[in-house]
């Protein structure tokens, strides 16, 4: 079964969804916090699905599989600003909940496609 176009991949739609919902949350946070830890967490989470893209379009199998690593890396990444912006009162119980959930499920689904990939 070949690999298919980024955007039919659960993990890919996943990822957009995390990237939205932390656009999202951060658009309350103070305007002190616009150029560091708000763009780190946008920069995190776009890095998600961008760096899937990135590699289901590049040429070789062993790059894809390398850019899902990247796109993992983010991942953890962007769960640690997640905690740190909990721990500053920047995000509520609810949402630090809510995105951890939808970080948990990415990271699940991603395992899963680097694990195929691997078999490719």
């Amino acid at each position: 079964m070949a690999l298919k176009f980024y955007k039919d991949l659960v993990a890919w739609q996943k990822a957009m969804d995390l990237v939205t919902e932390i656009y999202r949350v951060t658009q309350k946070f103070p305007k002190h916090e616009l150029f560091s830890l708000t763009s780190q967490l946008r920069r995190a989470a776009v890095s998600i699905p961008s760096n899937i893209a990135e590699g289901q379009g590049q040429l070789f199998k062993g790059d894809f599989k390398r850019f899902l690593g990247y796109a993992r890396g983010s991942l953890s990444e962007l769960e640690t600003q997640i905690i740190i912006s909990h721990n500053l009162d920047y995000l509520t119980e609810e949402e630090v909940t809510n995105l951890l959930d939808l970080a948990t499920e990415v990271g699940r689904i991603l395992n899963g496609l680097i694990t195929f990939a691997k078999t490719k």
